[in-house]
């Protein structure tokens, strides 16, 4: 059977966010400090992504990095930012706090997506986008009383370049902008190095941790979801990475024991019944053309 541009796409970002899904475990559990985990987390992640390529591309290797063109750039330079930002919320707030503010993603690919690249939105991914970022908003209104408001920003922040980033990829989706985000990986290195990190003093059990996000969890994770908007609309995009906004608290409450608050339970619960009830619209809507014909 031949997969459609649009089963790719969701195929592509349901397995990238199954993969993903302990990233934010895997951060509370290593005890370095914020620069030293970015520093490594970052450059294991691009060259493990520069080495992918190199086994594509082989002699046209530094070629599909110019060929990223200006778009690339811009992709670039969100993907720094946004890094910075997520392990500093991560370190500031609760790992469920920071996994449901990401739900807001969808809120920025949606406006940006019919802006700069006309795409007409569906009534469905409106009214999901919108109900989600009720979500969001219950978070903040716990966060005022326990002092987390800071990381919840810096959660929002990342969650801004990240929703954008995917329109961006999506603009140029004719090119592959796997290079875009390897050149943001690599170049948040030395900006943290020299912000503080010490990278030599590491323990051997962090090391772990991190070998397994930077060669495996990021790498791979990271690459599909770039690839993916190459397939799917950009809100669709967000709204399937959703799903990493459940499965992370329940990595980090099954081996931490980090109970989310009451708000974040109630906001996720709201999420995941958003997404689903989506999902079953839009199959439903694609099936609706077959049945026609």
């Amino acid at each position: 059977m031949r997969l459609t541009d649009q089963l790719k796409g969701i195929l592509l970002t349901f397995t990238a966010v199954l993969i993903l899904s302990p990233d934010a475990l895997l951060v509370r559990l290593i005890q370095a400090d914020v620069w030293t985990l970015l520093f490594w987390r970052c450059l294991l992640t691009g060259i493990v992504m520069a080495l992918f390529l190199a086994v594509r591309y082989r002699r046209q290797f530094f070629h599909s990095f110019y060929a990223i063109g200006r778009t690339g750039i811009i992709s670039t330079l969100m993907i720094i930012v946004g890094s910075l930002l997520f392990i500093g919320s991560l370190k500031q707030t609760t790992a469920a706090n920071t996994l449901v503010i990401l739900a807001a993603a969808p809120v920025f690919s949606s406006l940006l997506s019919w802006w700069i690249l006309r795409e007409k939105i569906p009534l469905r991914t409106k009214l999901s986008i919108f109900t989600c970022f009720g979500g969001i908003l219950l978070i903040f209104s716990g966060s005022l009383q326990n002092g987390l408001l800071l990381g919840d920003l810096m959660a929002l922040g990342a969650t801004a370049m990240w929703g954008s980033n995917i329109v961006i990829i999506r603009s140029g989706k004719k090119v592959n902008m796997i290079p875009a985000n390897v050149l943001g990986n690599l170049s948040v290195a030395p900006i943290v190095y020299f912000l503080g990190a010490q990278p030599l003093l590491l323990a051997p059990t962090d090391a772990g941790y991190l070998l397994l996000l930077g060669i495996i969890i990021l790498p791979i994770s990271f690459a599909m979801i770039t690839l993916s908007p190459r397939y799917l609309q950009a809100p669709e995009v967000s709204l399937i990475l959703l799903i990493e906004t459940i499965l992370g608290p329940i990595w980090v409450w099954m081996v931490l024991e980090e109970v989310p608050h009451s708000r974040t339970l109630i906001a996720g619960a709201l999420i995941l019944g958003t997404l689903f009830i989506h999902t079953l619209l839009s199959l439903r809507q694609r099936q609706l053309p077959n049945r026609c014909r």
